[in-house]
């Protein structure tokens, strides 16, 4: 395809406009998606602003941003087989050179060539162009089919599920047991209803809306951290006194990254999805040692997408209820807008950027 899309370029911290940008070709493995969906992410906002320079997202100006997406393909490069042209896909951000030690062991999200695009390498919408565009070119490696039976927009929230679902591959889950989940964001639901689909009993820690929204795709309990004077104490009750047998924390202060730890129980397992600060860091250290728990670091999605779809097509996952507001890309203010300060409810926005 030739010719001009419109995309979301961001010319300098927190200064982006819609323009008029020319379609990207694809070359050896890689597609055109047509980009049907995507969803923000609770990082874009901090990648717009640039306050992620320091991570070199993005690595110059004028860039394109965007990461949880869904689309079609509409083109194919050179040596593609795996997709056909008609193609439903949703995309992931990270795609691996698929040759250096940590992709052969299927650790691509822990690429040893990241940055490289040379080798293959690609962070799509952090160092590799992304997806706030009508099209975009995508290695067929960050891509997985997308059922008939799932919409597009159900389709742009795969990605975070992903990321939900590897923190909770990554503790495992005690059937019949309890999943604590600090933070009920987008990703803190979507762990909190695997959690719930793999037999775990789920206590949600939040406030407001969004921990109505929790209770409305079944946790099993929640807890509101502005009527409660110890949440870590809070817990333990629920627990019988010996705490959750795995901790998600996906609020990102440091508050909740203290508690995380402390409210797991003797030889528990604890995630932490966002990345934590320096303050704090003694007190929960002393306590892991303590306890002997098993802290994991949770970096994206690596081979996760195929298992998360499943969930959504068995219903396992209600995704959709988690999307409360779509846009054009022409509204692109106002969905970040709506995003950031949590309009009207707002849970999980979605741009169609061609709507």
């Amino acid at each position: 395809m030739d010719g001009k899309m419109k995309a979301v370029v961001l010319h300098g911290p927190d200064d982006y406009t819609v323009d008029l940008i020319d379609i990207p070709k694809p070359g050896r493995d890689e597609v055109l998606v047509k980009i049907m969906g995507v969803a923000i992410c609770g990082s874009d906002p901090g990648l717009f602003s640039g306050a992620k320079r320091n991570n070199g997202w993005p690595p110059k100006y004028p860039f394109v941003l965007g990461h949880e997406f869904a689309g079609q393909v509409v083109e194919l490069g050179e040596n593609v087989t795996k997709f056909r042209i008609g193609d439903r896909v949703a995309g992931e951000a990270h795609c691996g050179c698929g040759h250096c030690e940590m992709c052969m062991k299927g650790f691509y999200n822990l690429c040893l060539n990241y940055g490289k695009e040379g080798s293959g390498h690609h962070h799509y919408g952090h160092n590799t162009m992304g997806c706030y565009a009508q099209y975009e070119k995508y290695n067929v490696k960050a891509l997985t089919a997308l059922p008939d039976s799932l919409s597009y927009d159900e389709g742009t929230l795969v990605d975070t599920a992903g990321t939900a679902y590897n923190a909770i591959r990554l503790t495992g889950i005690e059937p019949g047991g309890y999943t604590a989940i600090i933070g009920p964001g987008p990703m803190g639901l979507l762990a909190m209803e695997i959690a719930n689909a793999m037999g775990s009993q789920t206590i949600v820690i939040g406030r407001g809306h969004r921990l109505e929204v929790a209770k409305k795709l079944g946790a099993t309990y929640t807890v509101n951290f502005e009527e409660t004077k110890d949440v870590v104490e809070e817990v333990r009750k629920i627990t019988g006194g010996y705490g959750a047998h795995q901790v998600i924390e996906c609020a990102g202060n440091t508050s909740a990254f203290m508690e995380a730890v402390q409210m797991a129980r003797k030889n528990g397992q604890v995630a932490f999805i966002t990345i934590p600060g320096e303050d704090g860091q003694m007190v929960a250290g002393k306590s892991l040692v303590m306890n002997q728990i098993t802290l994991h670091g949770v970096r994206a999605n690596p081979n996760c997408s195929s298992t998360v779809i499943n969930l959504m097509a068995q219903k396992r996952i209600n995704a959709k209820a988690l999307i409360t507001h779509t846009f054009s890309i022409d509204q692109i203010h106002e969905a970040f807008e709506t995003f950031i300060y949590r309009k009207d409810g707002a849970v999980k926005v979605v741009v169609h950027p061609n709507d």
